[in-house]
Parts: C-alpha cells; structure tokens; sequence
C-alpha cells in the first residue's frame, strides 16, 4: 500500500506514539493534518515535519470535532491515537478523571469517526485506523475508566469492520501494550516489554501496510491478554487480581 499523497488526517499526533507515527507516514509521502488539544504541542510538531498541517481539537466537544472536521476537508484516512490516562483502583474513584477517560479515549473516538466515515461511506472508499490497547482485552486492577474506554474503542472497531468489509473502506485496529510517554509516566508499576514510541509506530505502520484487520503488540506480552479471555473468571482474577493486591 502507498501513501504516496494520501490525505491522513492523525487526531492525538502532537507527540509520544501518534508523533512518530506522522513522522512515518510523512516520511511515507503522505499529505498529513495533525490534531491534538494542545496547540503548543502541534506547532513543536509542525516544526519537526514541515509541509503538514495542524489543526486543534479537543475530542470531547462534539461542536468542535465537527468544525475540525469540517477544516480538515476530505480525507482518504484518520488515525484515531487521542486519550488520557490517570491510574485508578476501584477504592480510589476521581469521578472527574474516570469520566474524561471515558469521554476522550471512546467517545471522543466516535466523534471522530462519525464526523468522517459518511464521507468515506458516500464515495466507497477510504481508511479507518483506530488504536485500542492490550488493557482493553479484559477488566484488569488499576485500570479503572482506562481499560473500559479502550475495550469500547476495540468493540467499535470490530463492529466497523464488521459491517464496512468489502466496501472499499479498510478499517484496522492496533492494540500496543505499555509505550514509554507521559501517560505511561505516571505507573509505579513494572512495565514488562516497554517499547519506545517509535517501535510502536512501525508495527502501526506494518499493521497500516497489510490486509490485517488488526494487530496487537508486542506479540509475545500479547499472548497474555489474549489468551486471557479464555480463562474462567475464578482462574482469572487469581492470577491477574490477588485479593492481596488491592489497594488504594
């Protein structure tokens, strides 16, 4: 697949894995527009890949999703990488924070692909990539409003998928484990197989290349979330959720 002056529009690309993935595709050929709440953080982008356009948005306002979408005009693809992150244990709710993970990481996704995808829908053609994670395979400890928000993106990518197969539009979901950021900052926790956000942007960019539907990464810690989903759920939380490990 080239992307050769396609038109991508990244949401959530002013740095950590949606940065380097830009710096890919716009290394690729691509015509990029880059969107992030930040306009600091877009302007260091545009500065770091010259000739690409950047245009602010914050996802959780549906009015401004449509009016960045409307500025970004047509485009042959959108890369849905936007989300925040607080650690969060059920003793330890912050309502505020819960629902800002929930609001941006899923809702925010929605907005996004219902602001493009009937455009796409209209011509018959078009590319939908939307990053999930490997927390969103099963409800994990600590991972309150984050692990929910990113199985809501995973299941509307599947459904996507589901429905657009064989329409000219390709939808694609990319579930990367742990990525040295600032969200992942933020764990006091052991982060086994943490890559840097540019390993992570070329499994994107290989996942983006293929016919795969998605691809989770890396491959080995992947296996044990997936094969996670297999477990009953008494053999589950013992492994994954020892009543000992409970804290606020």
């Amino acid at each position: 697949m080239s992307f050769a002056g396609k038109h991508y529009w990244l949401v959530g690309a002013s740095e950590g894995l949606g940065l380097a993935l830009a710096a890919k595709l716009h290394a690729a050929g691509a015509k990029l527009t880059l969107s992030a709440r930040t306009e600091s953080s877009l302007a260091a982008a545009q500065q770091r890949l010259p000739g690409v356009r950047d245009v602010p948005v914050d996802v959780a306002s549906t009015d401004g999703v449509a009016q960045a979408a409307a500025q970004v005009g047509p485009v042959d693809g959108v890369v849905f990488l936007a989300g925040v992150y607080w650690p969060m244990t059920g003793q330890a709710i912050n309502a505020q924070q819960l629902t800002s993970m929930c609001d941006v990481n899923f809702t925010g996704c929605a907005r996004v692909i219902g602001a493009v995808l009937p455009a796409m829908v209209a011509r018959g053609q078009g590319h939908v990539v939307i990053t999930g994670s490997l927390s969103g395979f099963r409800g994990l400890p600590g991972a309150i409003g984050y692990g929910a928000s990113k199985a809501g993106v995973m299941a509307l990518a599947e459904s996507l998928y589901a429905d657009l197969r064989g329409t000219g539009i390709k939808v694609q979901l990319a579930n990367p484990g742990f990525i040295r950021t600032r969200l992942t900052a933020k764990n006091d926790f052991s982060m086994p197989f943490l890559m840097e956000p540019e390993g992570a942007a070329e499994e994107m960019m290989r996942l983006m290349q293929s016919d795969r539907f998605k691809a989770s990464f890396p491959t080995a810690f992947s296996w044990v979330f997936r094969l996670s989903q297999f477990l009953p759920d008494w053999a589950y939380y013992r492994l994954f959720a020892p009543i000992s490990s409970r804290k606020p």
